[in-house]
């Protein structure tokens, strides 16, 4: 045999022999199937997001992302322990364990992925910060709340971004912070402040569930932040990382390759498109790559739907605040949305 060619062959044998060697399985997804249900840790109540009804039964974006995972690792997307913080303790719940991912609409930035010990997985609503006022303020934009008192909640990246703005435009306000986001919007519809502060999707749902009179409340139209919400998982456990991550990517590509909680079982028997087969469990096995089986991501996405589904019943024209897509649409319609292949 040639001498150039035998290191090449070495080299490609060694690439297939990494590319088809099963994950190890970490602690996490160990203590997970031990204990048979996922902890996820979620707001104490954010409409479209994660909230409970009266009977105690979480919906919402993150509520479905925890689901899926669980459908995913358990085979139920019902074996999930919702565990309610609120933005003090979610970050050390998760650094004692106490919960095996975070969603609870939190913002990826550069000191929270660099400095806590977390991994960021994949961004599940691109959002923003705005402001909720009262139509008898007569204000049309941010840039007139000059002195004006707004209400947010401490701990969070509102907090920040409210102070920086408003220095920036060089506009006096006062920031009233509360502890509980609770204390914070209410104390903003009792008239305590003249404007409140968060994401625009919160704000939607508030006005909605929380104003006395909705049609008395609105948007204005600055957004002041980028606020790109994801999920969060401990590092040092990459087997568990790379579930918490391609789940949800899964049912990105799941949307984007035609596939919905409707016809997944039909594609399952008759698809003969590629990418199909693989995320529906017909075509290659690369559920032994994540420590699972082949038929984690149909599971996940029997279980909640695609992301587009996902988004129209938790928050779109399906649910209770109507948000378009905005930037959450899919990449090739316009949005931001792109799924990693699945390949």
């Amino acid at each position: 045999m040639n001498s150039r060619i035998r290191p090449a062959l070495a080299a490609v044998a060694a690439t297939l022999a990494f590319t088809a060697a099963p994950a190890f399985a970490g602690k996490t997804l160990d203590a997970v199937k031990q204990r048979g249900t996922v902890k996820c840790g979620v707001t104490n109540g954010v409409a479209g997001f994660s909230a409970p009804d009266t009977q105690g039964n979480w919906s919402g974006l993150d509520v479905d992302t925890c689901r899926a995972i669980a459908a995913a690792v358990l085979g139920d997307g019902k074996k999930v322990e919702f565990v309610p913080l609120n933005s003090q303790q979610r970050f050390s719940a998760l650094q004692a364990g106490e919960i095996d991912i975070l969603a609870r609409n939190t913002t990826w930035t550069l000191t929270r992925d660099a400095s806590l010990g977390f991994h960021f997985t994949t961004i599940t609503y691109y959002d923003g910060q705005g402001f909720l006022v009262p139509k008898k303020l007569k204000v049309t934009s941010a840039k007139q709340l000059k002195n004006a008192t707004i209400c947010t909640q401490a701990g969070t990246t509102n907090e920040k971004n409210v102070a920086d703005w408003f220095k920036a435009q060089n506009i006096p306000v006062k920031t009233v912070v509360f502890e509980s986001f609770e204390a914070s919007f209410k104390a903003f519809f009792a008239g305590r402040c003249q404007a409140f502060t968060t994401d625009t999707s919160a704000l939607a749902g508030l006005r909605n569930k929380e104003a006395p009179n909705p049609d008395d409340y609105v948007i204005l139209p600055e957004l002041i932040s980028k606020e790109p919400l994801a999920p969060l998982v401990r590092r040092g456990d990459d087997e568990w990382f790379a579930i918490a991550k391609w789940v949800p990517n899964a049912l990105i590509e799941a949307e984007e390759s035609g596939i919905t909680q409707a016809n997944i079982d039909e594609l399952k028997a008759s698809s003969k498109d590629p990418a199909q087969q693989r995320l529906v469990g017909s075509g290659d096995d690369l559920g032994k790559l994540l420590g699972l089986d082949k038929d984690w991501s149909y599971r996940a996405i029997k279980a909640v739907g695609n992301y587009g589904e996902m988004f129209e019943r938790n928050v779109g024209p399906k649910s209770v605040l109507k948000l378009p897509r905005g930037s959450n649409n899919l990449w090739n319609k316009g949005g931001l949305m792109y799924g990693l292949p699945v390949r």
